[in-house]
């Protein structure tokens, strides 16, 4: 997709909004997150909502394929690991680099992403990583949802929500958290500061 071609959202966002949201958005929360290479870094993602339609029914590639512009260099250069999560028609499995899935010790599903079973965003991530596989479940460090994916399920305990700069990308709301250990003692425990 041109860099100038619009989306048809009713805000008419360009593909570049779209990739430049997404970017900001993931650079905000791995400073927020603090990262270590390795870790797994997951992103629902409803490019339905996105363009201004409802999850599930307005499944755009083109969309999905700005955020990944916008999302997949960055996390690289960090040596952080893309976990793409799946709609609800593949139960919400991830796609993953098969090198995380075997240092994380994830067991591997059988099912390719198709733009109505899995997700645009799903499909875009299989098509963009080195060595795809999906998985069922995982315990990512941080997170974006874009557009009500409900991510959660997909995060190590305890989540922090982060507040970003960016709210939405394109028509999709935004939610960003990061985790921490669980704090553990009592009154007199001192802790660290995450």
């Amino acid at each position: 997709m041109a860099e100038t071609e619009t989306l048809q959202t009713p805000a008419a966002f360009s593909a570049a909004d779209i990739t430049a949201q997404a970017a900001c958005a993931v650079k905000e929360l791995l400073a927020a997150a603090r990262l270590q290479p390795g870790d797994i870094f997951v992103i629902g993602c409803s490019s339905s909502e996105i363009v201004g339609g409802q999850i599930g029914k307005n499944s755009s590639m083109a969309a999905a394929q700005a955020v990944l512009a916008g999302v997949l260099p960055l996390l690289k250069a960090e040596n952080i690991y893309l976990a793409a999560q799946c709609c609800e028609h593949l139960n919400r499995a991830l796609v993953l680099e098969r090198a995380a899935a075997l240092r994380y010790g994830y067991t591997e599903v059988n099912a390719l992403p198709q733009p109505h079973a899995g997700g645009s965003w799903a499909t875009s991530v299989w098509a963009a990583l080195d060595a795809p596989v999906l998985v069922e479940e995982i315990q990512a460090a941080a997170g974006l949802d874009i557009g009500g994916t409900m991510i959660g399920m997909h995060l190590k305990r305890v989540v922090v929500p982060v507040r970003l700069s960016v709210g939405h990308i394109g028509s999709a709301l935004l939610l960003a958290g990061r985790t921490r250990p669980k704090y553990i003692g009592g009154e007199r425990a001192v802790y660290k500061e995450l």
